[in-house]
C-alpha cells in the first residue's frame, strides 16, 4: 500500500475537515429555509382556520391613501418611494406600487398578525439556532482534532522514541531503539533514518573513546608509576646533594606530567564514570592543589594566605578529580607568574566560588580576550582546560586582570 508523504496528508486532512465542515453547514442552512418556510404556511393556514369561514385573506389592496388603515394614512398621505416598507408595532407589510403603473399609485397592505412569531419564541429560536451552531463547532474542531492527529501521529511517535533516549548515558544499542523501517519512506521515515544512523556513530564513537581513554589511561601512567618507582629507589641510596637535585627535578617534572595525563584523560572521556554528580568538600582539595604546587614557590619569599569567609564549609557537586585539576592549575598559574618577594598569594574560599589572587610581575604579556577566557600566554596553559572542565560539569571560571594584579574565580 503506497503511503502519503506527510506533507499530502496534512493537505488531504485539512481539505477533509473543511469539506466536512462546510457539507454539515450547507445541510444545516438548508434546514433552516426549508423549516421558516413550513412554519410560515403553518401560521397562516392556521391563522384561516381560526377565521373560518370568513377565508379574508390578509393581503389587501389599496388604490387611494385614505382608504389605508388608520395607521398608515398619514405616512401615506407623505408620498412614500415605491418599495416594501414593514410596521413592527402594527404588523403590517406595505408594498407601494409606483405611479407609472396602468392602474395608478396604489399600497398592498399584508397583515402578518398571528402569522410571525412572538418576541418570546424569536429569543427561543435564537438560542436553538446558538446550539446548532455551537454543536457544529464542537463537532468540527474534533474532527479537526482527530484527522490532524492521525495526519501527525508518525511525528509523535518518533519523538516519544527519540525522547525516551537518554543523551547523557548512550549505549551501543540505543539506535536500534528508532526502528525507522515502521515509519515508512516519507519525510518522517527519512527523518528517522537520519537519526538513527547518527545515534549508530554518536555510539560508535563512545565506544571507541572509551577504549582508548581506557587503553591510554594504562599506557600512560604506567611509566609514570615506572618513574615513581625507581626514583623512590633512588632517595633512599646515598646521593650527593646536586644529584638529590636532580632526583627532585625529575619528582616534579614526574608529579606534573601525572597531573597533564589526568587532566586531558578527564576531559577526553565523554562516559560518565559516575563521579559527575557527587558532592564533595573545597577546603581539602583547596589544600591539597596548594601542597602539590608548593615548591614553585622555593626561594621565591612568597607566603600563602588560604581564607574561608563562609561560616559553613562549601560543598560543590560535580567530578572532584575535575575540581582538583582545575583548583592546581590555577594555584600553579599564580605560584610561577608571581615575581619574588611580591606576595602574598591569597585563595580566598567563599559559599558560591574560590578566588586566587596574586600580584602581577611587570613583563606578563597576558590579557584577557573578547569571551572573558584569557589568552594563554603569560598565564599558563592550561586555563583553556580549566575552562572546559568547568563547562562539563556546570561551574563557571573568569579571569581579573588589572595593572596590579591577577585575579582567578571559579564559581559553582
Amino acid at each position: 500500500m503506497r503511503q502519503h508523504s506527510l506533507r499530502k496528508r496534512v493537505e488531504y486532512a485539512f481539505a477533509l475537515c473543511v469539506v466536512g465542515l462546510s457539507v454539515a453547514w450547507g445541510f444545516a442552512f438548508y434546514g433552516a429555509i426549508r423549516f421558516s418556510e413550513d412554519r410560515v404556511l403553518a401560521n397562516q393556514l392556521q391563522h384561516a382556520a381560526e377565521r373560518y369561514p370568513d377565508l379574508n385573506t390578509n393581503l389587501r389592496g389599496y388604490d387611494d391613501a385614505g382608504s389605508l388603515p388608520e395607521p398608515l394614512r398619514k405616512w401615506a398621505q407623505a408620498g412614500p418611494d415605491a418599495g416594501l416598507y414593514e410596521f413592527v408595532a402594527e404588523e403590517l407589510h406595505v408594498a407601494v406600487v409606483p405611479a407609472d403603473n396602468p392602474q395608478g399609485r396604489a399600497f398592498v397592505v399584508f397583515d402578518v398578525a398571528g402569522i410571525e412569531a412572538a418576541s418570546s419564541e424569536d429569543w427561543w429560536w435564537l438560542l436553538v439556532i446558538t446550539g446548532v451552531v455551537g454543536v457544529l463547532g464542537a463537532l468540527g474542531f474534533g474532527l479537526g482534532m482527530l484527522v490532524m492527529r492521525r495526519a501527525v501521529a508518525p511525528v509523535v511517535q518518533l519523538a516519544d522514541v527519540v525522547a525516551g533516549i537518554d543523551l547523557e548515558h548512550l549505549s551501543a544499542g540505543d539506535h536500534k531503539l528508532i526502528e525507522s523501517g515502521r515509519f515508512g519512506r516519507d519525510e518522517v521515515g527519512l527523518l528517522a533514518g537520519t537519526i538513527e544512523k547518527t545515534l549508530e556513530r554518536i555510539s560508535a564513537f563512545v565506544v571507541r573513546e572509551r577504549d582508548f581513554t581506557g587503553s591510554a589511561s594504562h599506557e600512560l601512567r604506567t611509566p609514570i608509576t615506572v618513574i615513581t618507582g625507581a626514583i623512590e629507589l633512588l632517595e633512599q641510596a646515598d646521593l650527593s646533594d646536586e644529584d638529590a637535585r636532580a632526583v627532585q627535578r625529575i619528582r616534579r617534572a614526574t608529579a606534573e606530567m601525572k597531573s597533564t595525563i589526568e587532566m586531558f584523560l578527564c576531559i577526553a572521556r565523554e562516559a560518565d564514570d559516575g563521579q559527575y554528580g557527587e558532592r564533595f568538600l573545597v577546603a581539602p582539595l583547596v589544600d591539597r592543589a596548594i601542597d602539590q604546587q608548593r615548591y614553585l614557590l622555593n626561594g621565591k619569599g612568597v607566603d600563602v594566605e588560604v581564607h574561608v569567609e563562609s561560616l559553613a564549609t562549601p560543598v560543590v557537586q560535580g567530578h572532584p578529580q575535575a575540581f582538583l585539576i582545575a583548583v592546581a592549575n590555577l594555584v600553579r598559574n599564580a605560584f610561577e607568574h608571581t615575581p619574588a618577594g611580591q606576595g602574598p598569594i591569597t585563595v580566598r574560599i567563599r559559599a558560591r566560588d574560590l578566588l586566587v589572587t596574586n600580584r602581577r610581575s611587570g613583563d606578563d604579556a597576558g590579557r584577557p580576550t573578547s569571551d572573558g577566557v584569557p589568552a594563554s600566554n603569560g598565564y599558563g596553559l592550561g586555563l583553556g582546560i580549566v575552562q572546559r572542565l568547568c563547562e562539563r560539569n556546570g561551574w563557571e571560571f573568569s579571569l581579573q586582570v588589572d595593572e596590579a594584579r591577577v585575579t582567578a574565580c571559579l564559581s559553582w
